[in-house]
């Protein structure tokens, strides 16, 4: 009889966690990520790019315009052994406390519900794994 009520706490607290999106920050200098994109689906993940790039583009927060100058996306010109496609998204520099999550920024600016499940079922069609996050202190320029 009293397990009821505490079950329900618990629960109630489970939805609300899963009802606010988790922010993905970084605390390196610079970051490098990679995904393995199903090979059929490389222009959808490309669109789910292209759709990150303009809603950032057009976000009134401050520092989206920073992680645009600083956000690259490179496509490995060859497939892996099974066929799919390595993204490797480059970091540098990262703008510390930014929510770096491709989806939380889409719905910043997609407001429309119908849209918002079109590119994330997109985005996950596309995506077969991510592979790895690496983040860490530059420890050397070479360029300077």
């Amino acid at each position: 009889m009293f397990l009821i009520p505490a079950l329900s706490h618990g629960h109630g607290d489970l939805y609300a966690q899963a009802a606010a999106p988790q922010k993905t920050t970084f605390t390196g200098d610079v970051v490098v990520m990679a995904f393995s994109i199903n090979p059929d689906k490389t222009a959808d993940y490309e669109k789910v790019i292209a759709t990150l790039k303009d809603t950032l583009s057009k976000s009134e927060a401050p520092e989206a315009k920073q992680q645009l100058a600083g956000w690259k996306v490179i496509k490995n010109a060859m497939p892996n052994p099974d066929g799919s496609i390595v993204y490797i998204h480059i970091i540098s520099p990262v703008v510390k406390d930014a929510d770096y999550s491709i989806m939380n920024n889409i719905y910043a600016g997609v407001k429309d519900p119908a849209e918002q499940k079109a590119v994330f079922d997109m985005y996950r069609g596309a995506m077969k794994q991510a592979l790895f996050v690496i983040q860490g202190p530059m420890v050397a320029d070479l360029s300077k």
